[in-house]
């Protein structure tokens, strides 16, 4: 039991960063040095979405057959009419010094081959939604080069207080705690490798925790991407925008020992095609952009021909490319196809959607600010308006590096008039006990991932999303009794969260009375142009 005297100590930072993929790892760095920074992984440092990401970063580096209008108006048509044009523009404007920023911090962005004795180029790609290629990458594995070389700097910074396997529980806010002044002050965290709760008090807390895709039952993310701080700035009060728009990503590798291997839309970008298992190319009945379409319209075309054909999974070929072709731009995805016993330089590979981002997020201004001031986001958790309806390929990236920098700028001018906050009352567990029925746990996971699989998946219906809600509205009463009963986990806690976010998808999905981007149902089954396009944002 955990009282006022035999409680751990209380951390003390200017800043405190919960999660440490891309926009975690560069805010801190970039606030290193003229802050004190903890930064919270909730597993080891590397297992973030960040690490799997292979595409790349989108940015316009001067190129004169590319501009930034250019990249402005592709995201604007992905966003299918409900970008934010300010945010889209700041974005895009600022992608070119992101990008030379992680070229310092020494990112090995892969290079064109020199000519005769002149300095090599940066080789770009082109992904879908884009009109010309201005994707920067380190061959198929551009995440993992961005992890990696954040990671060794983070690491060494003397500035930085590094927490590993620390899971944020909740926010501590001064209304939770009957203050008049509402403003963040910290958070409960559960140290995992410890089994216990320790308190972090700090001037500024940012929510860089990533997306919620681990709510479907087939996903792209790690583990890891179980919508925490979605749920945590839900419950302390922060509105919530756009969560019914959910991308699937078209093409992930099918095999039972792959997990939902994510196979780059860059394939796609080099040629890659889709088939039918009997060799029938079909994108070009859905899109005039066939393969390079954006991605809820591939998805939503690989899903309508495997109900159709009553298929379990489509072809995506791009083996008539030259060996040493794809071997160069995808070493990855080749050695990863080739251990499951596919060689994607001889035959066609089988590929089904799964659930890849969560567009929607808690919202923010411009400089990463949540509504409960002291409170930021970066990143998936994030909604900016960069998406809009419907993600482009390599702009979440882009958007994680935009407004990470955003908010340093902003946190280094707030910190100069935000004192330190007091004492902060630890974690009670004088009323709870340890559990004899985690098998609870485990079948309420399995059940919520299903139903939003069923009702809440690629395409939707009033009916389906009744059914999910109904489901529930009983799996959020067993889970907050067992959570007010039992001593927490980070099981326990991740479905606390993921039932919440589920919540807050289908609500908002029940509010559009419309088909847009990645919302498609069969109700209607058209976008509504009697009004112009609104955002769907849910106030606690």
């Amino acid at each position: 039991m955990n009282t006022a005297n035999s409680s751990p100590p209380q951390h003390l930072y200017d800043v405190l960063i919960i999660g440490s993929g891309a926009a975690g790892l560069s805010l801190a760095l970039r606030l290193a040095g003229r802050a004190r920074v903890a930064l919270l992984s909730k597993g080891a440092l590397k297992e973030g979405c960040t690490l799997w990401a292979q595409g790349g970063i989108a940015a316009v580096m001067g190129n004169d057959r590319d501009s930034i209008e250019s990249h402005i108006q592709d995201t604007l048509n992905a966003g299918a009419g409900l970008c934010n044009r300010e945010a889209v523009r700041f974005t895009v404007e600022h992608g070119r010094e992101s990008i030379q920023w992680l070229i310092e911090q020494g990112v090995p962005f892969t290079r064109e081959s020199a000519s005769e004795g002149g300095t090599p180029h940066y080789h770009l790609t082109r992904e879908g939604g884009h009109s010309h290629r201005r994707i920067f990458h380190a061959a198929d594995t551009t995440g993992h080069a961005i992890e990696t070389t954040l990671e060794q700097k983070v690491r060494k910074h003397p500035d930085i207080a590094l927490f590993e396997h620390h899971m944020a529980v909740d926010l501590i806010t001064g209304s939770k705690l009957g203050q008049n002044r509402q403003r963040v002050l910290g958070a409960y965290v559960l140290d995992r490798m410890n089994d216990q709760v320790v308190v972090f008090r700090s001037r500024i807390v940012v929510l860089a925790t990533g997306g919620a895709s681990k709510v479907y039952l087939y996903t792209t993310n790690p583990d890891l991407s179980t919508g925490d701080g979605l749920a945590m700035a839900w419950r302390a009060g922060c509105r919530v925008a756009n969560m019914e728009f959910n991308q699937f990503h078209p093409t992930c590798l099918y095999h039972p020992k792959a997990k939902s291997f994510l196979i780059s839309e860059a394939v796609r970008g080099e040629g890659g095609r889709l088939l039918l298992p009997d060799g029938t190319p079909f994108m070009k009945r859905f899109d005039h952009r066939a393969e390079l379409a954006p991605r809820d319209i591939v998805a939503r075309a690989i899903d309508h021909e495997m109900k159709r054909h009553g298929l379990e999974y489509v072809l995506l070929d791009i083996s008539y490319k030259p060996a040493e072709f794809i071997e160069q731009h995808f070493p990855n995805i080749y050695q990863r196809c080739l251990a499951f016993g596919f060689d994607i330089t001889r035959e066609p590979i089988p590929v089904v959607p799964a659930a890849h981002y969560t567009c929607g997020g808690v919202v923010t201004d411009l400089h990463a600010r949540t509504d409960i001031p002291g409170l930021y986001a970066a990143g998936e958790v994030a909604f900016t308006g960069l998406h809009g309806a419907n993600r482009m390929a390599s702009n979440s990236l882009l958007e994680c590096l935009v407004f990470a920098a955003a908010a340093a700028g902003d946190i280094l001018q707030q910190l100069k008039h935000i004192p330190l906050p007091g004492d902060l009352p630890p974690w009670d567990e004088s009323r709870v006990t340890d559990s004899d029925e985690e098998i609870v746990v485990t079948h309420n996971w399995d059940e919520l991932r299903r139903f939003m699989w069923d009702y809440v998946g690629i395409v939707r219906s009033n009916k389906r999303l009744e059914r999910a809600m109904h489901r529930i509205d009983l799996l959020s009463r067993e889970i907050g009794e067992y959570y007010g009963n039992f001593r927490i986990n980070s099981d326990l806690l991740e479905l606390r969260n993921l039932v919440v976010v589920a919540e807050l998808i289908v609500r908002c999905a029940m509010a559009r009375k419309e088909s847009r981007g990645l919302h498609y149902t069969l109700d209607y089954p058209e976008p509504d142009d009697t009004r112009p396009p609104r955002d769907t944002i849910l106030s606690p």
